[in-house]
C-alpha cells in the first residue's frame, strides 16, 4: 500500500488567513479600543464612581483623607464625617457593588466582539486488537453577527443597573454622612448632659451648704437639710448616669466611624448654632427639587429603564441569529493526517422551546410594572421626607430662640431663690426647685442647638444635597448655604 502520509504544516502557517481576518476585524471596531489595556480593555473602571470621601466645597479629597487623627486630637464634626465615609463597611461594601456592575458592562460589551478558541486532543481508540492513535488541533472564529438587537438590549440593562448603582452609592453615602452627624451630635448632647448634671451637683451642694449653715445658726430645719442632702444625692446619681450615657453615644459614634466602639474619642468644643431664613421656601419647591436630586430615586428611575430593556432582551432572546465561524483544522489518524479549514454562516431559527419566550417575557413585564410600582412609591416618600424634615427644622429653629430665654430666665430665678435662702426670708423648696428648672433649661437649651444641626442636615439629606459644605459653617469654615 502506498504511504499517503504528508508531512503537515505548522498551525501557525495554516491560520495566517484567520489571523489576518482577527487583524482586519480589530480595524474596524471603535477607536477606544486602539488604546489597549489588557486589564480593562474596555475602560469600565472610568465609569465607576470614585471611593466615597468627604469633599468640602467642591474640592477633591485631600491626600491626608481617611487618615485617623493622632490618639490625643480632638474629633470635629469634619473629621467624625470623613472617617465614616472613608472607613464605615456600608460605603465600602456600595462601592464595591458598583464596581462590580460597571464589571458587568465591560462583559456585555465583549459580546459584541468575535470569540477564538483553540483546542487540540490526543486520543487511543482500539479496535479489533489493534489500537490507533487519533491527534487533532483546530482554530475557530466566531462571531455573532446578528441577533435581532439582543445584544444592545443586554448592553442598555447592565449601564442602567450601573446608572442605578452609582446612585444607589451616592444614596448610602448621603446616609452614612447623615448617621454620622446624628451619632456626633447625640454624643455632643450627652456631654453637655454630663456638664449640665455636674453643675447641677455642684448646685446642690452649695444648697447642701447653706441648709447646714442656717440649721448650725438655728434659722433652718431638719427637714430642710434633709430635703437638701436629697436633691444633692439625686443630682449625684444624674450626673453617674449622664456619664453611662456619654460613654455608650461615644461608642455608637466610634462604630458609624468604621472604628472599634472601645476606641477612645475626644470630641471638639460643642458646635454653636445660628438658624437662619434660608430655608424657609415654599415646601412645594423643595419637594420638587428633591424629585429631581434624590439618588434613590434616579437608582429606582435606572432600575426602571433597566426593566423596561431586560423586556426588549427577553423578546430577542427567541429571536433568529446569524452567526460566521471560521478555522484551520489538522487532524492525524494511525499515521494519515490531513489539514483542513471551515469557513461558513450560521443561520439559527427557535421553532419551538416549550413556550420559554413566551414567559420570559410576560415576566419581565411584570418586573417592569413592579419596578414602576417602586418608582412611584419613592417619589411619594420623597415628599413624605422633604415635608417632615423641613417642619421639624421649623420647629427646631423657633425651639433655639425660645430655649435661650428659658436658661435666662432659669438662671435668673436661682440667683433670686438662692439669694432669699440664704438672707432667711426663703424656703428650701424654692431653691431646689429653681435648680430642678435650671438644670432642665440647661439641656434644653443645649439639645435646642444640637437638634438644630440635625434637623438641617436631616432637610439637606431629604432634598439630596447633603455634602461636605453643610459643615463648613460648623467648623468656622466658608458658611454652607442651606437648602
Amino acid at each position: 500500500m502506498a504511504n499517503t502520509t504528508s508531512r503537515p504544516r505548522p498551525l501557525t502557517l495554516r491560520a495566517a488567513p484567520l489571523l489576518l481576518s482577527v487583524a482586519t476585524l480589530s480595524a474596524s471596531l471603535p477607536t477606544r479600543l486602539h488604546a489597549f489595556d489588557a486589564s480593562d480593555p474596555f475602560t469600565t473602571r472610568a465609569l465607576a464612581p470614585p471611593r466615597p470621601a468627604l469633599s468640602l466645597n467642591g474640592a477633591e479629597p485631600s491626600p491626608p483623607a481617611c487618615r485617623t487623627p493622632a490618639a490625643d486630637a480632638a474629633y470635629g464634626v469634619i473629621e467624625v464625617v470623613d472617617l465614616a465615609l472613608c472607613k464605615n463597611p456600608t460605603t465600602r461594601e456600595v462601592w464595591s457593588a458598583a464596581r462590580v456592575q460597571a464589571a458587568e458592562v465591560g462583559v456585555a460589551q465583549s459580546q459584541f466582539l468575535p470569540g477564538l478558541d483553540g483546542g487540540m486532543a490526543v486520543n487511543r481508540v482500539r479496535a479489533d486488537s489493534q489500537t490507533t492513535t487519533q491527534k487533532s488541533a483546530s482554530l475557530t472564529l466566531s462571531w455573532l453577527l446578528f441577533d435581532f438587537g439582543a445584544r444592545s438590549a443586554n448592553l442598555e440593562v447592565a449601564r442602567q443597573l450601573l446608572n442605578a448603582a452609582s446612585a444607589t452609592l451616592d444614596s448610602t453615602v448621603q446616609s452614612v454622612f447623615l448617621s454620622a452627624l446624628q451619632a456626633y451630635y447625640n454624643a455632643q448632647a450627652a456631654r453637655a448632659a454630663v456638664t449640665a448634671a455636674l453643675e447641677s451637683e455642684k448646685a446642690s451642694r452649695e444648697s447642701l451648704s447653706a441648709a447646714e449653715v442656717r440649721y448650725q445658726v438655728g434659722t433652718g430645719t431638719p427637714a430642710d437639710r434633709l430635703q437638701a442632702q436629697t436633691a444633692w444625692s439625686q443630682a449625684t446619681l444624674t450626673r453617674i448616669r449622664a456619664e453611662g450615657v456619654l460613654r455608650n453615644t461615644l461608642g455608637r459614634l466610634a462604630n458609624v466611624m468604621g472604628l472599634d466602639a472601645n476606641q477612645p474619642l475626644r470630641l471638639d468644643d460643642i458646635p454653636s448654632a445660628t438658624p437662619a431664613a434660608g430655608f424657609e421656601r415654599d415646601v412645594a419647591a423643595l419637594i420638587a427639587e428633591a424629585r429631581e436630586r434624590r439618588p434613590d430615586l434616579k437608582a429606582a428611575e435606572a432600575e426602571l429603564k433597566a426593566a423596561q430593556s431586560a423586556v426588549d432582551y427577553a423578546r430577542a432572546a427567541g429571536l433568529p441569529t446569524l452567526s460566521f465561524a471560521a478555522g484551520p483544522r489538522w487532524q492525524d489518524i494511525g499515521g494519515l493526517s490531513a489539514n483542513g479549514s471551515t469557513i461558513g454562516l450560521t443561520l439559527s431559527v427557535p421553532i419551538f422551546s416549550g413556550f420559554s419566550t413566551t414567559y420570559n417575557v410576560r415576566a419581565a413585564e411584570a418586573r417592569t410594572d413592579v419596578q414602576a410600582a417602586r418608582v412611584d412609591n419613592v417619589r411619594l416618600q420623597v415628599a413624605l421626607d422633604v415635608w417632615e424634615a423641613y417642619q421639624s427644622l421649623t420647629t427646631a429653629t423657633q425651639t433655639i430662640r425660645t430655649s435661650a430665654d428659658l436658661l435666662a430666665s432659669a438662671e435668673h430665678s436661682e440667683r433670686v431663690a438662692l439669694g432669699r435662702y440664704k438672707a432667711g426670708i426663703g424656703n428650701i423648696l424654692d431653691v431646689l426647685n429653681a435648680q430642678s428648672a435650671l438644670a432642665s433649661a440647661r439641656l434644653q437649651r443645649v439639645q435646642a442647638m444640637l437638634d438644630w444641626h440635625v434637623s438641617r442636615a436631616t432637610l439637606a439629606r431629604a432634598i439630596g444635597v447633603l455634602d461636605g459644605n453643610l459643615l463648613l459653617s460648623v467648623s468656622g469654615g466658608k458658611k454652607a448655604q442651606l437648602p
